[in-house]
């Protein structure tokens, strides 16, 4: 046996085969060359022309293959993520994993009634503290959209509220160009200035085109404006299969491709090495009920394709997990965040968003973020998969041991029982007569007792007292500049 012999075993899955990518490419660059996209922002238009792009009317922008390809190839592989201390947090690249939540819940199943209601700010900060306390999620999100909010400010209050709640990386939305640039703003507050903001971004804008092949005014502004300040952002569209894109899986694949193609296109022209994360959405939409499917098998196949696609392109790639069309934390909801937590790790995908949704993209829950979490620990555990060496094979320990032995008390189980067996913290591990003894709770009954403590318990680390006055200070110069402006879409 070779003393020095050393070898990681992880587990690996991949839908498409090098030679498929290449055709879903081709079939994207053609859309692009011959149907063009529409970009509703004449600047952009314009910047556009000058690159190399031919400009039909109406605002239809046909792009050349070779502009496509000179801006995948510009985009940047790695994006580092920190947090508000400005320690490091994510690595987007390659195929490292990293789960947090989504944006925009309108209704929220309330922890200690049960009740579905419209969600609030309150549910917004709830959020914020379980994801600071659930070590393997990795990032925070408003979650809920606070309905009482003042619309103009409603993402900047869910922007502070996370702020206030979290010291993880915050993945956010914005209306448009204006309130983006007041969150920045904010932002850099926190870090210490802008040029403190782009060396060690802690926020990642989210945004979208509309599909089909439309980039609105409002989407185009935030995507320069995070070109211009080197802010990422995730720019990714969200197609439904026959209704805003193709009823087939793989002509939703080739046109969703295009739209992150060109919104690439777009933000690279103006800032060329401006960080990015891309992929697409796709999924069908249930003809019977009209409701569109985030618990399906064809969203996952997509999720796969473009996992495999991005890989190829070498950008960071976006996905979603822990997600759910039940209305409440039941079975449906566990098996559907869990197949779907497990297959985006597969995938490689790299920020990995939307954990704990439920009701198709509407509801929240701060008992399914934490139910996620638990599943997120086992499935970063599983893909984190073994080693192989000469001591973890343990011939010295097993001729020790000897047949009819035990290894409870050998110095190799010491050595190494943390480090190889993951350990739930919800999940029932004990003999029938010790779980009957500590009450008979179910996993259910488990999970909304550890949700109802979190939110009684834990208390996140505060922002120091003058960047709060800072911020403060930012939030009434907005509340007063916005107070008369509609954001335009």
């Amino acid at each position: 046996m070779n003393s020095g012999f050393k070898s990681q075993v992880v587990p690996s899955y991949r839908l498409l085969t090098d030679e498929q990518i290449k055709e879903i490419h081709l079939a994207s660059l053609d859309i692009l060359e011959t149907v063009g996209v529409r970009v509703n922002h004449d600047e952009a238009v314009e910047m556009l022309r000058a690159a190399g792009c031919r400009i039909k009317p109406g605002n239809i922008v046909q792009i050349p293959g070779w502009l496509v390809d000179q801006c995948i190839r510009s985009a940047p592989s790695r994006i580092t993520i920190y947090n508000r201390r400005g320690e490091e947090a994510m690595r987007l690249e390659g195929r490292k994993i990293h789960y947090g939540l989504g944006t925009d819940l309108i209704k929220t199943v309330d922890v200690r009634t049960g009740e579905l209601r419209p969600s609030t700010l309150d549910d917004v900060k709830n959020a914020a503290r379980v994801v600071d306390y659930c070590s393997d999620i990795d990032f925070v999100a408003s979650y809920a959209l606070p309905m009482e909010a003042q619309t103009n400010m409603m993402y900047i209050e869910c922007f502070r509220a996370e702020l206030e709640n979290t010291v993880k990386p915050i993945f956010f939305t914005a209306a448009g160009r204006e309130d983006l640039a007041a969150m920045i703003e904010i932002a850099a507050a926190v870090t210490g200035g802008e040029a403190a903001l782009r060396e060690k971004p802690f926020l990642i804008n989210y945004s979208e085109p509309t599909p089909p092949l439309v980039h609105s005014y409002g989407a185009v502004s935030k995507l320069l404006l995070c070109a211009d300040k080197g802010i990422p952002i995730c720019y990714t569209p969200a197609d439904v299969m026959g209704a805003s894109a193709p009823v087939s899986v793989a002509g939703a694949i080739v046109q969703a491709n295009a739209e992150a193609l060109s919104g690439i296109v777009i933000h690279q022209v103006r800032g060329k090495g401006s960080p990015i994360i891309s992929g697409f959405f796709a999924t069908p939409m249930d003809m019977l009920s009209s409701v569109f499917v985030y618990g399906g098998p064809e969203f996952r196949l997509t999720h796969s394709a473009y996992a495999d696609i991005y890989h190829y392109y070498g950008i960071p790639c976006w996905g979603t997990a822990g997600i759910s069309d039940a209305h409440g934390v039941d079975q449906q909801t566990a098996f559907e965040s869990a197949l779907t937590i497990l297959m985006a790790a597969l995938d490689g995908a790299n920020l990995i968003h939307d954990v704990g949704y439920m009701g198709a993209g509407l509801i929240g829950s701060p008992a399914s973020i934490v139910m996620s979490n638990e599943i997120i620990g086992w499935v970063k555990r599983m893909m984190r998969g073994f080693e192989i060496t000469p001591d973890l094979m343990g011939l010295d320990v097993i001729r020790s041991v000897g047949p009819g032995g035990d290894y409870l008390a050998e110095e190799h189980t010491l050595k190494y029982y943390r480090s190889e067996a993951w350990r739930p913290r919800l999940s029932n591990r004990d003999d029938p007569d010790t779980w009957l003894m500590k009450g008979g709770k179910t996993f259910g009954q488990n999970l909304f007792d550890e949700t109802v403590n979190i939110l009684d318990t834990h208390a996140p680390e505060p922002l120091p007292t003058d960047v709060q006055m800072k911020i403060e200070a930012i939030m009434r110069k907005t509340e007063e500049a916005l107070k008369e402006m509609y954001f335009i879409a």
